[in-house]
């Protein structure tokens, strides 16, 4: 009997139950200031964030990471406003594109 893995952060969940969601996709600049690592374990364990990597072009100058991430979010804004105030509280320049995707029936 296996017992069901928890979700990383139950009151971030409950908080966007029925909240209507948007698919973004994020690019962030590392500057330095935070780990690549630090930053993927924050967004989702921390935030409760279930992303998707599109890219990454990320070098390690002296333990610090330096470059940019592509990830594909779909969040619902309370969500993406904490994701917005953590970048930019440390420092992380992000821009972000709606993703919008052709259903062909």
């Amino acid at each position: 009997m296996t017992t069901p893995t928890p979700y990383p952060n139950p009151q971030v969940l409950q908080n966007g139950i029925n909240q209507p969601r948007k698919e973004w996709i994020l690019e962030i600049e590392m500057n330095g200031k935070v780990k690549f690592e630090h930053l993927m374990n924050t967004i989702y364990n921390q935030l409760g964030i279930c992303h998707k990597v599109l890219s990454v072009n990320v070098e390690y100058l002296n333990g610090r990471s330096f470059g940019s991430v592509q990830l594909y979010i779909n969040v619902s804004s309370d969500d993406f406003e904490q994701l917005e105030y953590y970048l930019y509280k440390n420092k992380l320049l992000s821009t972000t594109v709606e993703y919008v995707c052709r259903k062909y029936l």
